[in-house]
């Protein structure tokens, strides 16, 4: 017998109606995102091609030369920007729990990136209210068995992934304890707002795990929202496009047709305007203007890691409502009431 908590969220509101001129109290957004090691992030953002800092491949050289689309990412000293209205929460296989404001650094090593930044860059600009960007990633980990969620056990065999479970408890556990693990919090309340998934690699090493794809996608979005009491929650899928338009390897086809799929309102209509999609394989970059040759880690390609982010930002921003879509006007106070359930499970 298995327990997990169940949170629901900023979908249970109540609204209380003021004299006077008070303003709407807005909750936390939070954006969970998870996946394996891209999700964890390799992007350089220092050290380019040829291990020369500032060289091409690294987020540091988009900065300096195209400042029109990165220049925002640094200061007017060229230090990395450190965004205190995004917060960010990582459990990762690399460094385990990382936490601070959003800024560079948060991916596998020290000043490597993930798609947190591009994404909590994104996010941090659309709304008004603190965002707090949870991160669930660990490398090597297959939807097939590492995050198989109970619908796909219950219609295909197997077991339900410890992954799947693990990135729940996480999830429910910063969620319990935000004003500890983020002090600036001042009990405005919280909201989940989105999901965002960057996995896929590992499935294309087993047959079955890879003509399941799709399938068990669709089930994780159906068992996330079922187990985070959210039955809306905008969810973006990130394409596993690493290779780029040469890829070749059968099951990497498929998986990637099975990633696009489920955004495709004509085939899912229940996932119509609250699943989206993020085609990645025009941002590969090829090894002679990347750090790495590592080619299942994007060749360590800082402006890969970040178009990938800041396209899964964009693809949120599309499905998320409206900031102030609630419209509680000037004399509304919201109040986002968080309750805790069991969900037991055999």
């Amino acid at each position: 017998m298995r327990t997990i908590i169940r949170l629901s969220l900023l979908f249970t509101t109540a609204v209380i109606v003021l004299c006077g001129d008070a303003a709407a109290v807005e909750p936390v957004k939070i954006f969970l995102l998870a996946g394996q090691s891209n999700m964890v992030g390799h992007g350089r953002v220092e050290i380019g091609n040829g291990s020369v800092d500032g060289a091409i491949g690294s987020l540091r050289y988009q900065v300096n030369n195209d400042p029109a689309n990165y220049g925002h990412l640094v200061d007017s000293n060229g230090d990395w920007v450190v965004r205190d209205d995004v917060w960010y929460y990582g459990f990762t296989t690399a460094d385990g729990v990382e936490k601070g404001n959003l800024t560079v650094g948060f991916g596998a090593a020290d000043f490597n990136i993930g798609p947190e930044f591009g994404f909590g860059h994104v996010m941090g600009d659309y709304y008004d209210e603190q965002v707090l960007v949870i991160k669930t990633a660990w490398g090597g980990r297959s939807l097939g068995a590492d995050f198989r969620p109970p619908s796909a056990v219950a219609k295909r065999g197997g077991t339900v992934g410890f992954y799947y479970d693990e990135m729940l408890r996480i999830y429910n556990e910063v969620v319990d304890d935000i004003a500890t693990e983020f002090p600036g919090y001042q009990g405005q309340g919280v909201e989940l707002a989105g999901f965002g998934w960057h996995q896929g690699y590992n499935d294309r090493f087993d047959n079955n795990f890879a003509n399941e794809y799709e399938a068990n996608l669709a089930d994780l979005i159906r068992d996330v929202r079922n187990d985070l009491g959210a039955p809306q929650l905008p969810f973006v899928v990130t394409e596993t496009g690493n290779g780029g338009f040469a890829e070749t390897n059968a099951n990497s086809l498929k998986i990637m047709a099975a990633q696009a799929a489920v955004a495709d309102a004509s085939l899912y209509p229940d996932f119509a305007g609250n699943v989206g999609f993020v085609a990645t394989r025009g941002f590969w970059r090829a090894t002679n203007v990347s750090p790495t040759s590592a080619g299942h880690h994007w060749n360590a390609n800082g402006e890969s890691y970040y178009l990938m982010g800041h396209g899964m930002g964009v693809q949120m921003v599309s499905l998320v409502p409206e900031p102030g879509a609630i419209g509680l006007g000037v004399m509304g106070l919201l109040i986002v009431i968080a309750k805790s359930t069991s969900l037991n499970r055999s």
